[in-house]
């Protein structure tokens, strides 16, 4: 805004100057518009003796030697001017008032220039003063806008035309201002050099919506046709907004993904993308893409893109959910266990989504959870049933995994009921069946002989394991008499059971038990012991009894009678 509250320094200039000496003053610049005119205020002096009856004056355009002919624009003595200047030029002041002022009229483009006066004073007191004015031919409002409109802010903005024709006065008008606010005329204000101005000011608070706005301002003149118009687009600075950004991804591993980013600032902001507050990219941009190349589960997570100018900043996130198949499946728990305890078996994986986690055994579902990354299995009070392996089994619609682990239930040998004594020929042969776990140690008793026999006399007993069976069957020789009674007794670490082995009738019905392969075995086995015992007692006795190529063992404490 534009105040003059004091006397122009022009005119304090002038009015110290007088009484002495050659000189001149008038606007360094000075403008108008075209077709309008202009008024160039002047004042000059001279020395007080030289008393001149007349006072004359030149002015010149461009130059101020008379010796290079320059145009003549105004001469008080002829009135003959430069053709340019015909009918245009007058001079309103008084030269005896040392008041050179002079008037321009229907001003064209080929005015604008430099205005020079000389003074003549008769003889040879003539001066061209080298002070001179600028004359500014223009076409447009100058419209000021402050170095810096930020949003939120305040802002003055003026028009300021030339009011230097006293024919002409401008009137301003603001153009495409209904959406920032009511302009307030100042009105004509005077400038330090003694020219005239118009001014309008505007006063707003301008928006981000406002930068790039065209705000205009239109000099007219009354009783014409003439009117003059100068624009200005708006550079309103604020602070970023992000205005474009990914919504929630997900991706499949190692499909490629891209992030984008777009923010509106002016200036461009500063934009990073970052996660767990690592820069991953960033650049000062409108918009900037994020590539991950072959997305593995490590890359889920969320990331941020933060835009930020001088004037401020803004932040948006985004997640980025990576789906995959399970992994393979992690067992942890008591493996081994004592029969009656309980036991606690835990697994776990990691998916996305989450997983259909099952443990089988023996292709029975035991336990199943549905989208969970973990299952527990209890078993109370488990049984040598439970005894076995299982499977962990992990899916989604990416893919399946397993984990097998094997559950070992330890318990006191149990003799199972299918245990008995058969004889035949002279021959008895004692099945024992024992079910335990750790594998037993199997002894059988004869009470009446005082003899007990295990299985690491092999020369008599064979023993065979078969899961958690351990089958143990003892063969005697030359039993032509009632056959003894037999105990088996089988013992681990966690007790120990007897059983009287009842006797069978028939041969048969021990075959029948141990099933054809059983039975083979054991019969070729049984042959081979009653031959390798007969022989190897043989010779140790007084007297043998050959039959049919083997020996009946005879001795004490052990012997078979």
């Amino acid at each position: 805004m534009i105040f003059l509250t004091a006397l122009p320094l022009f005119w304090i200039m002038i009015s110290a100057s007088r009484g002495g000496h050659w000189g001149a003053w008038m606007p360094s610049s000075i403008s108008a518009f075209e077709g309008t005119c202009v008024s160039i205020p002047c004042r000059f002096d001279f020395p007080d003796e030289l008393r001149p009856a007349v006072v004359h004056g030149v002015w010149y355009f461009n130059s101020p030697y008379p010796k290079n002919y320059p145009p003549v624009v105004f001469k008080s003595r002829t009135q003959i001017v430069h053709e340019s200047f015909q009918g245009r030029s007058r001079l309103l002041g008084d030269l005896g008032l040392r008041n050179c002022t002079l008037l321009l009229s229907n001003l064209s483009p080929e005015l604008g220039g430099k205005y020079y006066f000389r003074g003549d004073l008769g003889g040879y007191n003539q001066y061209t003063f080298s002070e001179h004015s600028v004359l500014d031919i223009i076409n447009t409002p100058n419209i000021v806008v402050p170095p810096e409109v930020v949003a939120g802010t305040e802002v003055e903005i003026s028009c300021m035309v030339p009011d230097n024709c006293p024919d002409l006065r401008p009137d301003l008008t603001w153009l495409g201002h209904d959406e920032l606010g009511e302009p307030t005329v100042l009105g004509r204000l005077r400038e330090d050099e003694g020219t005239w101005v118009q001014v309008s000011l505007l006063h707003f608070v301008p928006t981000r919506e406002a930068n790039g706005h065209r705000l205009g301002c239109q000099a007219a003149f009354l009783n014409t046709s003439m009117q003059f118009e100068g624009y200005a687009s708006l550079d309103v600075k604020y602070p970023p907004v992000i205005v474009e950004m990914n919504s929630s991804v997900e991706a499949i591993e190692g499909s490629h993904i891209s992030l984008l980013c777009g923010a509106d600032s002016n200036p461009p902001p500063l934009l990073t993308w970052m996660r767990d507050g690592a820069v991953l990219r960033e650049v000062v941009a409108d918009s900037l893409s994020l590539e991950l190349e072959e997305v593995t589960p490590t890359e889920d997570g969320v990331y941020a893109c933060l835009a930020e100018n001088a004037y401020g900043q803004d932040n948006r996130t985004v997640e980025l959910s990576v789906m995959y198949a399970p992994w393979k499946p992690t067992v942890n728990g008591t493996m081994v266990v004592v029969a009656g305890e309980s036991v606690s078996i835990l697994c776990t994986t990691q998916s996305n989504p989450e997983p259909i986690l099952t443990i089988f055994k023996e292709k029975q579902a035991l336990a199943t959870v549905i989208y969970e990354s973990e299952l527990q299995l209890e078993l109370t009070a488990v049984e040598p049933e439970d005894d076995g392996e299982y499977w962990c089994v992990a899916e989604n619609q990416y893919g399946q995994r397993a984990t097998a682990f094997n559950l070992t239930v330890e318990f006191a040998p149990v003799i199972l009921l299918e245990s008995h004594c058969a004889s035949a020929r002279e021959t008895v042969q004692c099945l024992c069946v024992v079910k335990s776990n750790p594998e037993p140690s199997v002894a059988f008793e004869l009470p009446s002989r005082n003899v007990t026999v295990n299985e690491t006399e092999r020369e008599f007993v064979y023993s065979e394991r078969n899961g958690l069976l351990l089958t143990s069957i003892l063969t005697l020789r030359g039993q032509a008499q009632a056959p003894p009674r037999v105990l088996c007794t089988a013992r681990n670490l966690y007790g120990a059971q007897s059983l009287e082995l009842p006797f069978q009738g028939a041969h048969r019905l021990m075959w029948a038990k141990i099933g054809p392969v059983g039975a083979v075995v054991a019969f070729a086995i049984l042959i081979a012991i009653v031959c390798y015992i007969t022989q190897t007692r043989r010779k140790v006795r007084d007297a043998s009894d050959q039959r049919g190529g083997c020996w009946a063992f005879e001795g004490s404490p052990r012997s078979w009678t």
